[in-house]
């Protein structure tokens, strides 16, 4: 492991009015690594990875990317960082398939004149689409479906491989497997650990405790808007995390 981070987060301080949500929070997450963030309801979580994904930004403290300080005013941004997110809603178009998802915003045109008018070059893009879905071993039926017709853990794989697909660095999945049933969460957690060996750092926000404990190589604890614990998931129980989540110190958790 690289002893520079891939991404870095120092002092971040997050004020909404009076409300402190980060109270100069750290992260850090290295490349080839699934990093979960956990921490009780109002720890800060889902602020820290808003700010870490360009959809907010901080009152205080400073973002680094490969150890350089960022600005990262949006979203935009940070994929222009190679920082891709996966929400729960996962934002994909239903009418469309899984292909035109994944370039969902990235469309190929085709080359000369009928580009410049904005036709598509679908079979382009299928079969770009199709070579990452094969390279990650992504559990996707019906290439041709729209993504409305797939299951949960389909529809989940196909918004995990596009934020693959265009990740350069860091990955950030919320709770992506909260809605599935056990054979569709194991399909994606293995998609999971597909894509932290390709080389992309995975940041796993998830309640699932067991499951931190299962696919994680590091987990970090938020509590009250700062981290107070970063733990080797393998060294660690159920009992330490939770521990670390409602103690607020990394030795009684560790202890």
């Amino acid at each position: 492991m690289s002893s520079t981070p891939l991404l870095e987060a120092r002092g971040i301080i997050r004020r909404f009015g009076h409300v402190e949500a980060l109270r100069g929070a750290d992260f850090t997450v290295h490349a080839g690594e699934i990093v979960a963030l956990i921490g009780d309801n109002g720890a800060g979580k889902s602020t820290l990875v808003k700010i870490l994904s360009g959809a907010d930004q901080p009152t205080e403290g400073q973002i680094l990317v490969d150890g350089s300080p960022v600005t990262m005013s949006s979203p935009h941004d940070a994929r222009s960082h190679g920082i891709e997110t996966v929400y729960q809603d996962l934002a994909l178009a239903p009418d469309l398939d899984p292909a035109a998802n994944l370039f969902l915003g990235r469309e190929v045109l085709r080359p000369g004149l009928l580009g410049k008018l904005g036709v598509l070059d679908r079979r382009t893009m299928a079969q770009r689409s199709g070579e990452v879905v094969r390279t990650l071993g992504a559990l996707i039926k019906d290439q041709h479906a729209p993504v409305s017709e797939l299951s949960g853990g389909q529809r989940q794989s196909v918004a995990v491989v596009r934020a693959a697909m265009w990740a350069k660095r860091v990955i950030f999945m919320d709770e992506p497997t909260a809605a599935l049933g056990v054979v569709q969460t194991r399909g994606v957690l293995d998609l999971i650990k597909r894509v932290r060996d390709q080389g992309t750092a995975v940041v796993l926000i998830s309640h699932n405790m067991q499951q931190v404990l299962e696919i994680a190589d590091r987990v970090e604890v938020l509590r009250l808007g700062s981290r107070v614990a970063q733990l080797d998931a393998r060294q660690a129980t159920v009992e330490t995390l939770v521990a670390a989540m409602t103690s607020g110190t990394a030795q009684e958790a560790q202890s």
